[in-house]
């Protein structure tokens, strides 16, 4: 590799493998006529890069042109999600039972439409067949039985949501929480209504098996929460997150690895107390980087 003066540009980015067509977080590194991505390993970048793709010659296009609106629709569906689950107003959910499964609570797919029809948030069936896709794009809802899980392998995501009697959905255990409660269902929701200062890549020591893995956090203000995304998943809902509100934040010195963190660890450490005395340990790609963080979370405390 070369020297640090040959460094263009460098930093996380998420790559989708050839062979098994999964998504994986590489440190992605941009040289004159190459780039190189390295795996992150126990919370360090390895030393010899895990592939290079050569420059010359190559066409660079941008499938993903939507992500930058994906706050604004994120917020639209928030709001119908919340709609959907109001008690008097909401769609009506139902027990079904399904080649021998019994499910509670679930809408078929003509019901989602006729609602969102009936309450001003379509105006047509074909687009509220897409704002239903949406929802499940999103992992607000899930297909669930024989005849909606089957239209999920179709390649058109358009084609995925069946406005039809006989499919079933019912909202994700994600979104749900694993709760039946509105009022924590809306908590929940509102959490991720708050205003993005920053996001962006950090490396996140686990706090059961204590491993680090690359997740994208988001910082919110009013409400202040940092929430931190699995970047592999194609669903956008935090794997975690917590309330700013009376947290400490504050640098880790780089000479020596303080007790609680395990692993290989790259540097550029900061910690964050929670108000309920959890710790959570995180990587920064530079110390800049840290400073930045910090600088950000420091007045939402």
């Amino acid at each position: 590799m070369q020297g640090a003066a040959g460094v263009l540009k460098e930093g996380f980015l998420v790559k989708r493998g050839h062979i098994v067509r999964n998504w994986k977080v590489r440190w992605f590194v941009l040289l004159q006529d190459k780039l190189l991505y390295y795996k992150i390993e126990g919370g360090k970048k390895e030393p010899s890069p895990k592939g290079r793709i050569l420059l010359d010659g190559c066409t660079i296009t941008c499938p993903c042109l939507e992500y930058e609106n994906r706050p604004v629709r994120l917020e639209k569906l928030l709001h119908i999600v919340e709609r959907m689950c109001d008690s008097s107003t909401g769609i009506k959910r139902t027990r079904n039972l399904e080649q021998g499964n019994r499910y509670k609570e679930t809408f078929t797919g003509s019901a989602l439409v006729d609602w969102l029809i009936s309450n001003s948030f379509a105006v047509s069936r074909f687009e509220a067949i897409t704002l239903a896709s949406m929802l499940m794009e999103e992992n607000f809802i899930k297909p669930v039985g024989a005849r909606s899980t089957e239209a999920t392998r179709y390649s058109d995501l358009s084609e995925q949501f069946l406005d039809d009697s006989t499919a079933l959905y019912m909202f994700a255990e994600s979104s749900k929480k694993n709760t039946s409660s509105k009022e924590e269902l809306q908590f929940n929701i509102s959490e991720l209504r708050g205003t993005i200062v920053k996001q962006g890549f950090l490396v996140k020591q686990g706090h059961k098996r204590k491993n680090w893995k690359v997740r994208r956090f988001v910082l919110r203000a009013d409400p202040a929460f940092l929430h931190y995304y699995d970047p592999t998943k194609e669903e956008n809902r935090p794997v975690g997150g917590f309330s700013l509100r009376g947290c400490l934040v504050s640098a880790l010195e780089d000479n020596g690895v303080p007790s609680g963190v395990k692993g290989n660890v790259q540097g550029n450490l900061f910690k964050i107390i929670t108000k309920k005395d959890i710790h959570y340990y995180i990587q920064a790609s530079s110390k800049t980087e840290r400073a930045q963080w910090i600088e950000a979370i420091k007045p939402l405390t």
